[in-house]
């Protein structure tokens, strides 16, 4: 009898790892998930803004919730400024990307990848059946973008998507507006999804929204500056034709009534996360200060998280967890003498600065 098997492209892309807490890894460890202090993930240690928590408890769980997530995406399309048709809410920012990648690649197409970033625009692009192609920002420039490469490769590769993360993700570094305007406006041919979960973290940054390029899909987090994470919550804007494809093919119910009860109450909190995300940038130079002091080099960044040569990721992350601090080994994203690490509030980094003068040679 003939085996029953997945499509090629499954069985040929492993799981990218993540950030965060691996509840398997610390089982077999011996080690109770609420005594780690995390430094591996990008989302702000001071929880949700007043009222979210409120919100969530108050959100009906015997009913449906609005499959279109209508009065979370007014609240949004008002916040930016468009239509409501140019936003699809989604669970989570990564949910949006993968239905980016199964609504506009197909076997054969090529997708074009601004690295090393989030491994996720890999993954799906390439479940998509498309082939990937990645232009690699220098470490030896401290990964800053790779803008000329970027311009010859879009030209070379002439890709259908191309995936930015803007501020990127491992390396906190910001792509300037006109980069991306012309980007966009020299390939009409290529949709341009730019992911910026942590614009909320650079002060001043302006949205690629603001450029109004037809074949630009923005995707936002709500899990990241508004401390959701645990709910999974985003959405995308842009062209109502893009978007509305998007929304076309996402499952049914992919909000929670409990997310978009969430989403509405952080919209209606920005001075509390104005405030909140100051205490992280005094914190984060304090943290950047105490690294250098511990003899090590934080690599420039624009957000509250940054690189740090260890030498040996994986062995700096082992020994610091034997101390329940978490950080993220960066070999995932192709820089095993790293690790990521988020500034918390700063008696919690002062934890992490004493855990790495104990395990420190």
């Amino acid at each position: 009898m003939t085996p029953i098997t997945p499509r090629p492209e499954v069985r040929a892309t492993p799981p990218d790892h993540h950030g965060a807490l691996d509840f398997a890894e610390l089982e077999r460890l011996g080690i109770d998930p609420d005594d780690v202090l995390d430094f591996s993930v990008n989302s702000s240690p001071f929880g949700p803004p007043p009222g979210v928590r409120e919100a969530i408890a108050a959100a009906p769980v015997d009913r449906y919730p609005d499959r279109d997530a209508l009065a979370l995406r007014r609240a949004l399309a008002a916040r930016h400024g468009v239509a409501v048709d140019q936003i699809v809410a989604g669970n989570g920012s990564a949910e949006l990307l993968w239905l980016a990648a199964f609504c506009f690649l197909d076997r054969g197409d090529s997708a074009l990848i601004a690295g090393p970033t989030f491994g996720e625009y890999a993954r799906a692009a390439r479940l998509a059946g498309a082939d990937v192609a990645e232009v690699r920002a220098d470490p030896a420039g401290d990964f800053a973008p790779p803008v000329e490469a970027m311009a010859r490769a879009l030209s070379d590769v002439r890709p259908r998507v191309a995936f930015i993360c803007n501020p990127n993700n491992p390396t906190g570094a910001v792509l300037a507006g006109d980069v991306l305007s012309a980007w966009a406006a020299g390939n009409p041919e290529t949709l341009f999804v730019v992911d910026e979960a942590y614009v909320g973290f650079v002060p001043g940054m302006e949205s690629a929204l603001k450029l109004g390029a037809p074949n630009a899909l923005v995707l936002r987090s709500m899990t990241k500056d508004y401390a959701l994470a645990g709910l999974r919550l985003g959405y995308a804007a842009g062209d109502p034709a893009i978007v509305g494809a998007i929304a076309r093919a996402r499952s049914p119910w992919n909000v929670s009534g409990p997310a978009q009860a969430a989403g509405l109450a952080a919209l209606g909190s920005d001075a509390a996360v104005s405030t909140s995300l100051a205490e992280l940038l005094s914190a984060r130079a304090a943290l950047i200060d105490g690294l250098r002091a511990c003899g090590l080099r934080p690599l420039p960044s624009r957000t509250h998280y940054f690189l740090v040569e260890v030498g040996d990721g994986a062995r700096f992350r082992r020994r610091l967890l034997g101390k329940n601090v978490m950080v993220r080994d960066c070999a995932s994203f192709g820089i095993p003498t790293c690790v990521r690490i988020a500034a918390r509030r700063p008696a919690e980094n002062q934890r992490l600065l004493a855990a790495i003068r104990e395990v420190m040679p």
